[in-house]
């Protein structure tokens, strides 16, 4: 918490010397005008790579595949357009770098093995479900199947019921007739 505090309160006066800094060797106008013209460009680019990113998470989910790289990709974009689109040449420049490809899945990869290190990382696959069909394996292997299905609790000392017809005509929750497999039940 610390920290996020020294951050917020950091980032403005850095941006603001920054601000002065800038003002005193280029004038008013063409500061502002640089931090318009950053934001624009800015958006422009965050804009076409978002776009990009979406075509590939969108192939790979046709393939069946988890766009995880992808995912990454867009939650980077959404913070440098933040960046870009927050007035400063700090906050830009930060914006800008995480536009760039390769610094960006540095930073995945590092992130990545951080997560590994600190046990909060695992995987999964999704693969058949049951014997050959579609589902899902977590870190422990394959999970239990799922059976959808009715039951029915007989009594051995009572007589047995015709399939299908309640008990006693008193169990309104009892089925009347169930479908068959070749058709509506009659």
């Amino acid at each position: 918490m610390p920290f996020l505090f020294l951050l917020f309160l950091a980032v403005p006066v850095a941006e603001i010397a920054i601000f002065i800094q800038v003002d005193s060797l280029i004038g008013l106008w063409p500061t502002l005008g640089g931090i318009v013209l950053t934001a624009v460009i800015g958006a422009a680019l965050v804009r076409a790579q978002g776009l990009a990113a979406l075509g590939r998470a969108q192939a790979q989910i046709e393939r069946n595949a988890v766009p995880i790289n992808e995912v990454f990709t867009a939650a980077c974009l959404l913070i440098a357009g933040a960046m870009l689109l927050t007035p400063g040449f700090l906050t830009d420049t930060i914006g800008f770098l995480l536009l760039i490809p390769g610094l960006r899945n540095s930073i995945g990869r590092g992130m990545l093995g951080l997560l590994k290190r600190g046990g909060r990382y695992t995987t999964f696959t999704a693969g058949p479900a049951g014997p050959g069909g579609p589902g899902f394996r977590g870190p422990y292997g394959r999970g239990g199947g799922v059976i959808d299905g009715e039951y029915e609790t007989v009594d051995p000392g009572q007589p047995e019921k015709p399939h299908g017809k309640p008990a006693n005509d008193s169990d309104p929750d009892a089925p009347t007739s169930l479908p068959r497999k070749d058709g509506p039940a009659s």
